[in-house]
């Protein structure tokens, strides 16, 4: 199998409201994003994208709009932390993400899947695919979720 692999960085806070430590606080991480994907290499003369599984400009600009642009300098929320949802929607023009998990960089990178993998299914009829999502939460820290 051939993978091709694009990496992205952005920002974003968030809480762990159970958390028997500090990542009970609000705080931020800077997030690295690795985007792996698997698919038939294009064939196809004089096309942009000859002997490409995807440019990698492309796989840039569709996790941009799906998701990184979405993400970077918000506060992902998790939906039941009331106060900190209540909180946040005082605040005029805040960029607030709410999700239906806990957000752990476990529970981010099983969203951020979820997400990218709808925006790349098969773009170009070549069977191409989301191979692979590894979100880093801090240099040392990351989670890993891989198609099935």
């Amino acid at each position: 199998m051939l993978t091709i692999t694009r990496k992205l960085e952005f920002d974003a806070g968030h809480r762990i409201p159970d958390h028997k430590s500090q990542c009970r606080n609000l705080h931020g991480h800077r997030y690295t994003l690795e985007i792996t994907l698997a698919g038939e290499v294009i064939s196809a003369e004089g096309n942009s994208d000859n002997g490409m599984i995807m440019d990698f400009s492309d796989v840039k600009a569709l996790a941009k709009e799906h998701l990184v642009d979405v993400w970077d300098h918000a506060f992902l929320v998790y939906d039941k932390d009331a106060a900190v949802k209540e909180f946040l929607a005082s605040l005029p023009g805040h960029k607030t993400v709410v999700i239906d998990r806990i957000p752990t960089v476990e529970n981010l990178a099983a969203v951020a899947f979820n997400i990218l993998k709808a925006a790349y299914k098969d773009r170009y009829g070549t069977g191409l695919k989301l191979h692979k999502l590894v979100l880093h939460e801090t240099p040392n820290c990351w989670a890993e979720i891989t198609d099935a």
